[in-house]
């Protein structure tokens, strides 16, 4: 038994809104209007309590992870004889508040029952449902299956047949769960102009997404991305600065990393990735988000 592993995504800016009623009947409504609940101020009590209960979610549910919260609001909707609870919850964290919003709600509405129960058996809570979210990964597509891909594998000791290529591997296995077809694989040694036809050859055969792996580091052997730098046509600095912060946080040696990312064209994205399978898979999981989206600004798609 396990949470899930969200250490991969982006902190970013998400809400949820939930909503949900009680059924009290005329008689009891008034009693709350006139605040003549022995208890006390049902209607500030149990705004007070849906507070609570988002604070309280990951302590209540196994599966949800603690998270910052920079904003609640729990309404109270007062009808002719039930109560409408509305919570908005809202933060900058890497996953939703969808939770937090419904507890904000069942809380503030267990609490219009504790406070009430002594003046009506017959209350019911009539539904508790989540209206709107925003945020997050949810909006952005992962569905590769129009793309093609290629892969680079720069490596001396790879290219003379001294270790497997692993990286390679790790690559091959991601994209191919997002749909994506691989029309070129290729090791080569450390050496800018055989880097640069490897990558020329990948985009004559079709290669969308060009994924080199390897030779990004310091090393003075290490000339991927210089390589990848005199073919790229237009850079996208915002990936590289992100794959580099966001790597820091698994090793201080992301900070060394130089690679690069860019168009050669419309239609052909070069990503250097580091040359371990692990950091691979970490550095596409963060941007896999993205390449679409990419690829339709690329094209000037809805401009």
């Amino acid at each position: 038994m396990k949470t899930k592993d969200i250490s991969f995504k982006f902190e970013t800016k998400r809400f949820a809104v939930a909503e949900g009623k009680i059924y009290l009947g005329k008689e009891l409504i008034e009693k709350i209007k006139n605040n003549e609940v022995e208890k006390g101020n049902v209607l500030e009590a149990s705004k007070l309590a849906g507070i609570i209960g988002a604070k309280k979610t990951s302590d209540l549910l196994p599966f949800c992870h603690p998270i910052p919260i920079d904003h609640i609001e729990v309404e109270l909707e007062v009808l002719e004889d039930s109560i409408i609870a509305r919570a908005k919850v809202l933060g900058i964290w890497r996953t939703g508040y969808e939770m937090e919003a419904l507890m904000a709600v069942s809380t503030a509405l267990l609490n219009i029952y504790d406070m009430c129960k002594a003046f009506k058996k017959e209350m019911q809570i009539e539904y508790i449902k989540l209206i709107d979210k925003d945020g997050g990964y949810s909006k952005y597509s992962t569905d590769l299956s129009k793309y093609t891909y290629a892969i680079i594998t720069v490596s001396d000791s790879a290219f003379q047949g001294k270790r497997e290529d692993l990286s390679g591997k790790a690559i091959e296995e991601f994209l191919n769960k997002y749909g994506a077809k691989k029309v070129f694989y290729r090791i080569v040694p450390d050496e800018k102009e055989k880097i640069k036809k490897a990558i020329l050859e990948a985009k004559e055969k079709g290669a969308n997404i060009i994924l080199t792996t390897g030779g990004t580091g310091v090393s003075f052997r290490d000339v991927t991305p210089e390589a990848s730098k005199e073919l790229i046509k237009k850079e996208v600095p915002g990936l590289e600065e992100a794959l580099r912060i966001f790597g820091v946080r698994d090793t201080l040696y992301s900070l060394l990393s130089r690679a690069k990312v860019g168009f050669l064209d419309e239609n052909t994205l070069i990503i250097n990735l580091p040359g371990k399978p692990k950091a691979v898979k970490e550095n596409l999981e963060k941007i896999i988000y993205i390449l679409d989206h990419a690829f339709k600004m690329a094209r000037g798609e809805g401009h």
